[in-house]
C-alpha cells in the first residue's frame, strides 16, 4: 500500500468483528461474563424468548439489547469495566486478531491516514478494543446506564447495515474533505462500504462477494 507522500490523507474505516477480529466478540465477552460468575448459568433460559423473537421479527437491535440485559443488566459499571479490560487485553494475547488487519491499519498510520473503528457491538469494550490498536475515533452501538448500572437497553441505534451508512457520514463530517475508504467482511457492510471513495471486503462469505462484485468492490481474504 503506497502512495505519493504529498498525496491527501484518507480515512481508513474499519469494520471490527469478522475483519479486525478472527470471529463475533459479543457472544465471547457475554460468556465470559457468565463463566466468572457461574451462578448466572441458571438464568440462561430466558435467552430461549430473546431468539424467538428476532426468529419473527429479524431486530438485530433487539436481540442484542436482550442478550446483554439477561447477561449484565443491573451490574455495576465497575464490575463490568474490569471484565471488559480482561476481555479486550486477551484478544490480543490469545491471537483473536488478524495479523492481516493490524498489518493494514498500520500502514495506515505510517502513511499519515486518519483510522476509525466502526462497529456494531456495544461500547461496553469496543472503544477499549479502538484505543488499544491506536483508532483515532471510534463509533459503535451505544448501550444506556442508569446511574452506576447497567440497564442493557440501546441507547443509540444499532451500527448494523443502513446504520452504517448514516455513520459514514458522520466520519466525513468529522474529517471535511478527506475521501475515505472502508473496510469490512459481511453482507451488511457492502451498504456502507458503496459509499466511500474506496473499499475492500475481506473474509466475505460467498452472498457477501456476490453482492461486492456487483458492485465493483475489491475482496481479498487476510489471515
Amino acid at each position: 500500500m503506497t502512495r505519493d507522500a504529498a498525496a491527501t490523507p484518507w480515512v481508513a474505516l474499519f469494520d471490527l468483528d469478522g475483519t479486525i477480529t478472527w470471529r463475533d466478540t459479543l457472544v465471547p465477552f457475554l460468556w465470559g461474563y457468565v463463566k466468572k460468575r457461574p451462578g448466572k448459568v441458571f438464568k440462561l433460559w430466558r435467552l430461549a424468548p430473546a431468539f424467538l423473537a428476532y426468529v419473527r421479527c429479524g431486530d438485530r437491535g433487539a436481540l442484542k439489547s436482550d442478550l446483554i440485559r439477561l447477561v449484565m443488566g443491573g451490574e455495576r459499571r465497575a464490575r463490568i469495566e474490569a471484565w471488559a479490560d480482561e476481555f479486550v487485553g486477551t484478544l490480543r494475547a490469545r491471537g483473536r486478531l488478524r495479523s492481516a488487519a493490524l498489518g493494514v491499519l498500520e500502514a495506515h498510520r505510517e502513511m499519515g491516514d486518519h483510522p476509525v473503528l466502526l462497529s456494531a457491538s456495544p461500547d461496553l469494550y469496543v472503544p477499549r478494543i479502538g484505543r488499544m490498536l491506536g483508532f483515532e475515533f471510534t463509533l459503535c452501538t451505544e448501550v444506556l446506564w442508569q446511574g452506576d448500572q447497567l440497564d442493557g437497553s440501546l441507547k443509540s441505534a444499532n451500527r448494523h447495515g443502513e446504520e452504517k451508512s448514516r455513520c459514514l457520514e458522520q466520519v466525513r463530517a468529522r474529517y471535511p474533505g478527506m475521501p475515505i475508504i472502508a473496510y469490512g467482511n459481511s453482507l451488511s457492510d457492502v451498504d456502507h462500504m458503496q459509499r466511500a471513495e474506496r473499499a475492500l471486503l475481506v473474509n466475505g462469505s460467498a452472498g457477501a462477494r456476490r453482492a461486492a462484485q456487483r458492485l465493483n468492490i475489491p475482496v481479498s481474504d487476510w489471515g
